[in-house]
């Protein structure tokens, strides 16, 4: 049936009492399609048969192989043809069955367009008016007194015993101990549950068993099984799907409770599958057939030929996605029922519960529109809804949890374990943060993708784990086995503790981690601390890891530690011999966390499990966690009480893990080492173990109260405003103010170099020892940092130095000696002494210098930094050190009149900073360039106003250096100069832009030469001209020598390195007397006298015209003189 959505349609083979396969005579097509196995064998003929190769003739061989298909096909087609009219007598007893519990399911069986289930109905419905009608007959007789019993008749008596027959009038069996067919004794509950499973069969119903992990969903599902065989007399056949690592359990539990049941496990390579397919599959061989859900994806063609009397499904959330691969498949499967085993079966989503109900019981069903559209339109009255979704899920939703029935297995304490960072984590932590600052801080806008956020989550909570997650984090090479692997984690650290306080006491211990490569840390470390442990992860094959398992759980077994993988470790093992539970880290999902500690906690235990959870503290684990906590809740408020809602979480939205991201981020920067008891690092001692404990005691006990006293609407309001709100204050207003400088990153600091030569030495051939380390000398604590350009008053500086020599005194420090050769050895003592004598002979501060060295701390510059200053010197330097408002722009965090204050006291007081005539001249250097751009501007203005349409007109007067190189065009050079002045000289980004002019002017069209030069080389060009346009203006006054303003004589060369200095390039090299190039430029000079060399188009052009316009200009200058 298909149900009418507008997503992708779910077509499955019991949703339709037409779906059933039609005899084999009428389809032979669709048994011709992957039904008939391969027996050619490949390394020989292509033709080469199972017949032939027994010496049959290959014609008698294809014959006999036809014949033995057809009448296989045509047995599969009974079955299916007995499994249809079975289907339709099971859907008219469920309906009768469900109409009798409450006329709720007819809403949605009617909404089913399978005009199939509508006849049923109807018929069902004619039934009940006829008996009505015959109930109305019999009346009342006349004298009030009731008629008497009327003889039933031999047809109305065979009437009813065949309805009786048809639609469930056989009594349920009900067991009250273990079945004598089940080799063991089942636990009250189990019978149960087998009841409950027996019930649901006699009623024509598939079920979900819901039952908490660790309580024998197994057990009773084998059962059952046992029941249909030895009661029922169905022996099958079954198919049990179930997680690739539980096939071996499974295959084991079935040999255990019912070893008469005859079981067959389809796995292994694809030769091994072709032989049992052959061997056992095809012929019937079996009664029950485990698989695993890749198998049942690859041997789809194989298994769809079955009429299966049970499909049964472990972890069944697994096809809650009705869209999945696995999902679509296995509804192609014909059966007569189904069965869902899970410790999970919702995931707080109302079309995922439809996905589950949808597969059970198609029938019913059909629409997911219909369905959720029923449970919506209840409107805003939560008890309704509650109450109908209890009365849709009771008949098929069988949980329970241990609290509950298992009364001898003590209830699991946990413990969430809270533990600070260490100096190394604190340090990734800051380099995740800063590389994506922006990210970070929120303020990226759309462009912000949720895998960016995901990346940085991912990155963070590695960095909680371990640093030497990341590459290049962990010292070497060599690569060494030591105690870093433990203290430059904190939770490494406490794990160290941990495991010989439970060694000690006798405790085994599981540890569970989302990442593999974490385990292969905890691996080295196990071998270095000699604990003898086994492992399972995602990789470990499936042989491996039941040896594993068995060699961890057998009697006497020295294993310690069993180290597993949170989604790998956690399905269908049982580790009932350990006792603690380690989750190293939180998984995004609840439940995976569950199930990991319910590998412990389960039926065979006979100790208390504790489960200590790790949480990195004031990092993005704390909201992993409270997350998880929320989903939790959630679904103990959906499976324990029969609820759900369309609207609960999903996966984490953006604005969530930026909340995750944010949370304790600035904490992290403000840190300089490892934060809380992870700063003791391998020094922890059990006093501090305790303390951690009983503290992590306290903190969840808060955090379950917490989310204990909150419904299903208060966790949904909570988990959308939460992510805006932090100490109790609500951000979503200033989601958009949330700037750059939210979170500021740290500070860099400068290290520490040594440029000794001797020492570079001496540390080379003798290494390096801790005992040339000299510890840093004390300061007073609570002293104001007091930094050079934060212009404090120098008597501040006074008091607080007299301040650390008291406190230095009172700790009875001795100064070292200073470092130094030996021949200055007298000098370093005498300089040590004078240090000595100033402290020993230091006062403490009197009441009153205390109280001016207050008001002298509110004086200086507190809120400048280093990073402040130099991007204030910069700015000077570029803008000017007077334009206040430009200079802010080059600073974040400072205004204009910020930056004016400063400015003042800074031009009086800056020789007080250290390298101040450094910053001086960064600043002058500045200010003679904007000084030297202004008067090219004012000159090039001055150029182009001479002229009317100066892109024509203008004449350009080439000095000799430029002629000599000269390869533009005077056209090219007018243009560049017009686009000078209009852009700005000094204008961002100028020659791009003039690059761009130039390749979308008409006039150069076909100047191949022009469209090709780079921005560098169009600057170079405007650089020459630009001095060529000052140089005509300041030549005014006629001289003897060629320099600017008749200031020395200047080589022609020089102002084409001019040119390249200015671009940052090295000048171009002189070139000998006897080159080419030179006997070129005295061909130049030689036209230049003489003047009567014509001008060429692209060479030496302009030499007449430049003399030309000399002479006018020494004309002029001679009449303004008279």
């Amino acid at each position: 049936m298909a149900p009418s959505r507008s997503k992708p349609k779910v077509v499955d083979a019991d949703a339709s009492m037409s779906d059933a396969p039609e005899p084999s005579a009428n389809r032979p097509d669709e048994m011709e399609v992957d039904d008939t196995p391969d027996f050619t064998d490949s390394d020989t003929n292509p033709n080469t048969t199972a017949s032939s190769v027994a010496g049959d003739h290959p014609v008698d061989g294809r014959k006999k192989r036809a014949e033995a298909n057809q009448l296989r096909r045509s047995i599969f087609g009974r079955k299916h043809d007995a499994l249809g009219e079975s289907k339709e007598d099971d859907s008219i007893r469920r309906f009768r069955y469900l109409l009798g519990l409450t006329d709720l399911f007819r809403h949605f069986i009617e909404t089913n367009p399978n005009p199939k289930i509508r006849e049923i109905m109807h018929e069902i419905d004619r039934q009940n008016e006829e008996e009505e009608t015959k109930k109305k007959k019999k009346g009342v007789r006349q004298g009030g007194a009731a008629t008497g019993r009327a003889r039933r008749t031999e047809a109305e008596e065979d009437a009813e015993l065949l309805k009786d027959e048809r639609h469930g009038g056989s009594a349920e069996t009900v067991f009250r101990e273990s079945p004598g067919f089940v080799h063991g004794t089942m636990r009250d509950y189990q019978i149960a549950g087998l009841n409950w499973l027996i019930s649901l069969h006699e009623n024509g119903i598939s079920g979900i068993l819901a039952d908490e992990m660790g309580l024998g969903k197994t057990l009773q599902t084998i059962s059952f099984l046992g029941y249909l065989r030895h009661i029922m007399g169905i022996n099958g056949p079954h198919l049990v799907l179930v997680p690739k690592s539980t096939l071996d359990n499974w295959r084991r539990e079935f040999e255990r409770w019912t070893p008469d049941v005859n079981v067959l496990v389809l796995q292994g390579a694809k030769d091994e599958r072709h032989a049992l397919i052959n061997e056992r599959l095809v012929d019937d061989g079996f009664d029950v057939c485990i698989t695993s859900y890749e198998m049942v994806l690859r041997e789809k063609s194989h298994l769809k030929k079955f009429a299966w009397e049970y499909i049964i499904i472990d972890e069944a959330h697994r096809i809650k996605n009705e869209e999945s691969s696995l999902a679509q498949v296995i509804r192609l499967f014909n059966s007569r029922n189904r069965l869902l085993i899970t410790g999970t079966p919702l995931q707080n989503n109302l079309h995922e519960l439809w996905a589950l109900l949808n597969f059970l019981l198609p029938d019913v069903f059909g629409d997911a529109e219909a369905f959720d559209q029923w449970f919506s339109g209840q409107g805003q009255d939560q008890e309704k809804v509650v109450e109908q979704l209890h009365k849709v899920l009771r008949p098929f939703l069988l949980r329970r949890v241990k609290a509950d029935v298992e009364k001898s297995l003590l209830p699991k304490k946990e413990v969430n374990l809270y533990i600070g960072m260490s100096d190394m984590q604190i340090k990734w932590y800051q380099k995740i943060l800063e590389k994506d600052i922006d990210a970070v801080n929120g303020a990226g806008g759309k462009r912000e993708s949720k895998t960016r956020l995901l990346n940085i989550v991912m990155q963070l909570r590695k960095c909680c784990n371990h640093p030497y997650l990341f590459e290049g984090a962990e010292p070497g090479p060599p690569y060494t086995t030591d105690e870093h692997l433990v203290f430059n984690s904190g939770k490494m650290a406490l794990l160290d503790r941990l495991l010989k306080k439970m060694q000690q006491q006798g405790s085994r211990v599981l540890i569970f981690s989302q990442m593999s490569r974490l385990l292969d840390i905890l691996e080295d470390y196990c071998v270095f601390r000699e604990y003898k442990y086994c492992r399972i992860d995602g990789s470990t094959a499936h042989e491996d890891r039941i040896a594993a398992i068995d060699e961890y759980n057998k009697e006497g077994s020295e294993k310690f530690i069993f180290l597993l993988t949170t989604r790998a470790g956690g399905l269908g093992i049982n580790l009932t011999t350990a006792d603690i539970v380690v989750l190293y880290d939180s998984d995004w999902n609840p439940q995976a966390d569950l199930q990991a500690m319910d590998r412990a906690h389960r039926i065979g235990q006979t100790k208390q499990v504790v489960v200590y959870r790790f949480v990195t503290e004031n990092a993005i684990e704390e909201k992993v966690l409270e997350r998880a906590a929320q989903k939790l809740r959630l679904d103990q408020l959906v499976i324990q009480q029969g609820r759900a809602h369309p609207g609960a979480k999903g996966p984490a939205g953006k604005d969530e893990l930026l909340s995750m991201i944010q949370h304790g981020a600035e904490n992290v920067f403000q840190h300089k080492g490892a934060s809380g008891l992870a700063a003791q690092g391998a020094e922890l001692n059990d006093d501090d173990i305790e303390k951690i404990l009983s503290k992590g005691e306290a903190r969840t006990k808060e955090l379950n109260a917490k989310y204990e006293k909150l419904g299903i609407d208060d966790l949904q309001k909570f988990s959308s405003e939460s992510a805006y709100e932090w100490n109790g204050e609500n951000f979503s207003g200033k989601k958009k103010e949330i700037g750059l400088n939210w979170i500021n990153p740290a500070k860099r600091e400068r290290k520490e170099q040594s440029y000794s030569v001797d020492k570079f030495y001496r540390q080379a051939i003798y290494g390096t020892t801790k005992a040339e380390t000299k510890p840093k000398a004390p300061r007073a604590p609570k002293q104001i940092p007091v930094h050079d350009y934060q212009f404090y008053p120098p008597r501040l500086r006074e008091l607080q130095d007299r301040e650390t020599a008291y406190y230095r005194k009172e700790i009875g420090y001795k100064v070292p000696l200073p470092d130094g050769d030996d021949d200055n050895l007298s000098e370093r003592e005498a300089e040590r002494a004078l240090d000595q004598q100033e402290i020993d002979n230091a006062a403490p501060l009197t009441e009153e210098e205390q109280e001016e060295k207050q008001k002298l701390s509110l004086q200086g510059f507190s809120d400048w930094n280093r990073r402040d200053y130099q991007q204030f010197i910069n700015g000077s330097a570029r803008y000017g050190r007077h334009d206040y408002d430009r200079i802010a722009d080059e600073i974040d965090s400072k205004t204009p009149a910020e930056i004016k204050a400063y400015s003042k006291v800074f031009w009086q007081r800056y020789t007080e900073v250290a390298d101040y005539a450094k910053s001086l001249g960064v600043i002058e250097t500045g200010e003679e360039r904007l000084r030297k751009t202004e008067h090219q501007r004012k000159m090039l203005r001055k150029k182009l106003q001479q002229y009317r349409v100066p892109l024509q007109q203008m004449k350009i007067n080439y000095s000799v250096s430029t002629t000599n190189k000269k390869v533009y065009t005077e056209e090219e050079d007018r243009f560049l100069l017009v686009l000078l002045d209009k852009f700005g000289i000094d204008s961002d980004a100028i020659f791009e832009r003039i690059r761009d002019e130039i390749r979308e002017s008409p006039l150069f069209r076909f100047d191949w030469f022009f469209l090709s030069r780079t921005p560098v080389e169009i600057s170079r060009r405007c650089t020459t001209l630009l001095t060529t346009i000052v140089k005509e203006f300041e030549d005014v006054h006629p001289t003897k020598s060629n320099g600017i303003n008749g200031k020395g004589k200047r080589e022609p060369e020089d102002e084409e390195n001019d040119e390249d200095s200015i671009l940052g390039m090295a000048p171009a090299k002189k070139k000998s007397k006897g080159s080419v190039k030179n006997k070129t430029l005295d061909n130049v000079k030689g036209s230049n006298k003489n003047s009567s060399v014509a001008p060429s188009s692209r060479a030496s052009s302009v030499t007449s015209t430049a003399s030309v316009s000399a002479s006018k200009s020494k004309a002029k200058s001679k009449g303004k003189k008279k």
